[in-house]
């Protein structure tokens, strides 16, 4: 496919990493609470350094809501 052998460790690790950015690309955009500047910050860092992009912006990018009771 595409002119690769998608047997190698290589590819499985290509697709792995391009599932995963993409998926952190579209939670850094539906996030509320980062500004339009910390999006593109973001998104530009999970794209242009796949592995460690995601790594650093699942431990230190999302912020959960914390809600009130009463």
């Amino acid at each position: 496919m595409f002119g690769r052998d998608w047997n190698d460790g290589t590819s499985i690790g290509f697709l792995f990493a391009l599932i995963l950015g993409v998926w952190a690309v579209i939670n850094i955009l539906q996030n509320d609470r980062t500004g339009p500047l910390g999006k593109a910050v973001w998104s530009v860092l999970v794209m242009f350094v796949p592995f460690l992009g995601f790594v650093a912006w699942f431990f230190i990018g999302p912020k959960a809501t914390k809600k009130r009771i009463g």
